[in-house]
């Protein structure tokens, strides 16, 4: 029986791209790079922040060139993260939901830690039992490190959690803590690609997903 759903965070429960691009090309000004579209970020997120950065640096830029956009990159949006950023339609009533049936819920996100918690926090306070984010020392999704440290938290057992987000490191992620991935098509990436990186179940709407863990419960 599920009883613990564990989501991603960017492309799943919020939109965030447009601060995401925001950000990055505030950064990228301040060393003379050229700007990114939406598009672009849009291909580059999903491992984690400083990948982001990589990716959206010119190529064969120096690496302490990159810690240096890096650091301009996180403090800028850690003042900025609320720009633009908000959540799916239905997500909150999905959670309300999943609140009201007794169901645990985390968070685990590629997004450095501080951010995961501030954003979780403030768009769905209570709603959310866990947050974690990146963390120095701790590997990144698609290792399973931040699921598994979820799953203590919230004392639940791996063969009752199911994992929910929108791109192929969510579902290698799953794959990697063995537990069933729901892929959505809301996000930053498209069910084609979920698809064939062997997703379990797809959600074309955030409500789909209680239809689809009542099935499984059943």
């Amino acid at each position: 029986m599920i009883d613990t759903v564990i989501f991603d965070l960017d492309g799943t429960l919020l939109f965030t791209l447009e601060d995401l691009k925001n950000s990055t090309n505030f950064a990228l000004c301040q060393f003379n790079f050229p700007p990114r579209t939406l598009e672009e970020v849009r291909t580059f997120v999903g491992n984690g922040v400083k990948k982001l950065i990589e990716r959206a640096v010119p190529e064969n830029t120096d690496f302490s060139t990159i810690e240096k956009v890096l650091e301009v990159f996180k403090q800028n949006y850690s003042q900025n993260m609320y720009n633009c950023t908000k959540p799916y339609n239905s997500i909150e009533k999905l959670l309300k939901e999943l609140r009201q049936k007794k169901f645990k819920i985390a968070v685990v996100s590629n997004k450095f830690d501080s951010a995961v918690k501030e954003l979780c926090k403030k768009y769905f306070n209570e709603l959310i039992d866990v947050a974690i984010g990146q963390r120095d020392n701790v590997p990144k999704k698609p290792a399973p490190n931040g699921v598994f440290q979820a799953i203590k938290e919230l004392k639940s057992d791996i063969k009752n959690c199911i994992y929910v987000g929108d791109s192929d490191v969510d579902v290698q992620t799953a794959k990697n803590a063995s537990i069933p991935c729901i892929g959505v098509t809301w996000g930053y990436r498209d069910e084609e690609l979920l698809k064939s990186k062997g997703v379990d179940y797809i959600a074309n709407d955030p409500l789909e997903i209680l239809n689809l863990v009542d099935k499984i419960n059943r």
